[in-house]
């Protein structure tokens, strides 16, 4: 069996088997002794650095690619968009491709390795480092663990996964003292991953200066190093057909008859418990909600993927669904009618599709004096603001109304102009050409 095999490795299997147990107990403990906790933490970052170190002299091979999106949580996004790209091109027939996955959803992505070129591996594994030191290419949209050092002839594309309006990294800004230590410890987070980039892709002009402050780029010499080129994940967005829309909603159980809200808040820096992470509680009183618009609509609730707690929406069954697990949010967006967020990105990319969005932003007061400060004025936001839920209800009620209005036309106009004006459905192929260059054209012409 070839080291690209369309079978995971041995070693791989009997990790995935010997970790779940021992995982389980250390959290468990954990959760009773904070002394062990720490412990065991520096074990696991000792642990990193060890393997690396161990696989770090191996020769690279520039035909090899990993592909990680949310640090191994999904299949989606961009790393998704440009693999399955290059999938379809027979300029990359000779390439090998490897997934990393988390544990928990491993099997739900078997059905990649039907293609010959690509692995998957558990995301930690000792194989995890092993691939980290050969690949050529690491593409990804969120951090790699600091312990895996850049080597000369690889090439690190960060994809990032979304158009800020809360500030970023180097951006956050706040008075507190233990407020600054966190910051400093998000930076130097920022600072460590970005140091290692080789491209950083960016959706427009307006997010490669955000991204050029935020990741401290100008400071490490790397200002030159963003592919202003379009979103690759947002092709999908541009490109998707009503058999998509069919799919999808029968996919999901949503009466023909019923449009769609997809609300899709953010985490909050201030909402966070011990041994779960961050948490949320919804400020909506679905129940109230479901009296008023359950005859008409149902609610896909989405919430960040880093909110740890879960959801019961069991007394809302037929009106509230719960799509936090759903593997691609591209597919929420294009079956929805209206977007309700706060501060997610999110409204970025759903106003490719100039549909309906509305900004429930119950603690904006909160959150943009105290927690993270936004980058741009919400006047230009393509939808309204609203603080209580009563006026959320009503700004719902009149969608149609206020929507059609040649104000919203104007801003609909205005945001396009400013951060989607490259989502034109080649994004994907564009970021392609550009991280690979001459390569790239030398594929293409078979030689």
């Amino acid at each position: 069996m070839s080291n690209y095999s369309s079978k995971r490795s041995t070693s791989s299997r009997i990790i995935r088997t010997i970790k779940r147990p021992i995982k389980r107990a250390a959290s468990a403990i954990s959760r009773r002794s904070d002394s062990f906790k720490k412990a065991y933490r520096a074990s696991i970052r000792l642990k990193r650095r060890l393997r690396y170190r161990w696989f770090a002299g191996q020769e690279i091979d520039k035909k090899l690619i990993i592909f990680e999106s949310f640090m191994g949580r999904k299949y989606a996004d961009s790393p998704k968009a440009i693999y399955e790209y290059m999938l379809k091109d027979p300029a990359y027939r000779d390439y090998h491709f490897v997934w990393f996955f988390k544990d928990r959803i491993m099997d739900e992505y078997l059905y990649l390795e039907e293609d010959e070129r690509t692995e998957l591996m558990l995301w930690g594994s000792p194989d995890y480092y092993r691939t980290y030191a050969r690949a050529g290419y690491w593409i990804t949209n969120s951090r790699v663990p600091k312990q895996i050092g850049i080597k000369d002839g690889q090439t690190y594309v960060q994809c990032w996964h979304g158009t800020p309006l809360k500030r970023l990294g180097f951006d956050i800004e706040v008075a507190a003292s233990e407020a600054r230590n966190t910051v400093q410890t998000v930076r130097e987070v920022y600072e460590n991953d970005a140091s290692r980039y080789t491209y950083m892709v960016s959706p427009s002009r307006y997010c490669t200066e955000k991204f050029i402050s935020a990741f401290n780029l100008k400071a490490l010499g790397k200002e030159d190093i963003v592919i202003e080129e379009g979103y690759p994940r947002n092709d999908e967005i541009v490109n998707h057909t009503e058999a998509d829309v069919k799919r999808i909603r029968e996919s999901l159980g949503i009466p023909e008859e019923k449009k769609v809200i997809l609300y899709a808040p953010t985490w909050r820096d201030n909402q966070h418990e011990q041994y779960i992470g961050y948490v949320y509680e919804s400020p909506i009183d679905f129940a109230e909600m479901k009296k008023r618009f359950g005859d008409d609509y149902v609610v896909l609730f989405r919430a960040h993927y880093f909110i740890g707690n879960t959801f019961d929406f069991e007394e809302y069954n037929g009106f509230v669904i719960d799509a936090c697990l759903y593997p691609e949010i591209n597919d929420l967006y294009i079956i929805s009618d209206i977007l309700i967020t706060d501060y997610s990105s999110v409204f970025f990319d759903y106003g490719i599709l100039k549909r309906p969005e509305i900004f429930y932003m119950y603690d904006l007061e909160y959150y943009r004096d105290e927690l993270r400060g936004f980058y741009i004025s919400l006047d230009e936001l393509p939808g309204p603001v609203i603080e209580n839920q009563e006026a959320l209800f009503d700004s719902i009620a009149t969608v149609d109304e206020w929507f059609s209005t040649p104000e919203m036309k104007d801003k609909y106009e205005a945001f396009e102009n400013k951060f989607t004006y490259l989502d034109d459905g080649h994004a994907t192929e564009r970021v392609v050409r550009r991280v690979f260059g001459a390569e790239y054209e030398r594929l293409k012409d078979g030689e």
